[in-house]
């Protein structure tokens, strides 16, 4: 993706300051930027990044993403810890997606943990 582009997680940045650093290896300072990042690699069909910054233990051993799949807006509705000093939080969100022409809305509280590294990881999500 081109780095002045409008970075597909509506944060308001262009993707070269946004999402595309955190896709390129740095590490996201909070929990809420790292799930921000993951819903733009979900947006690029970016399978790698998304398994890589999925906790270990609940990590699926194969990840495709659905190549019909349109993802096109990100809705934060709240976050709870996940900041640059905590080593848990939940970022809770709705990303709306369109797929074979019906619009669908995924709501989820996705649960963020630390590794070893300090880097922010996806562990799971409650998703209604």
């Amino acid at each position: 993706m081109d780095d002045t582009a409008r970075c597909p997680c509506l944060s308001g940045d262009v993707y070269g300051d946004c999402c595309g650093p955190l896709h390129r290896g740095a590490a996201a300072p909070t929990a809420e930027r790292l799930m921000r990042s993951r819903y733009t690699a979900y947006s690029l069909r970016d399978a790698p990044y998304l398994a890589a910054t999925w906790h270990p233990s609940t990590r699926p051993t194969a990840l495709e993403v659905e190549a019909g799949t349109r993802w096109f807006r990100l809705d934060i509705l709240r976050t709870e810890r996940g900041g640059p000093f905590d080593d848990t939080g939940v970022v809770e969100f709705e990303a709306h997606s369109k797929t074979d022409g019906e619009v669908h809305v995924q709501h989820e509280a996705s649960r963020f943990v630390r590794d070893r590294d300090r880097r922010w990881l996806y562990i799971d999500g409650d998703v209604s």
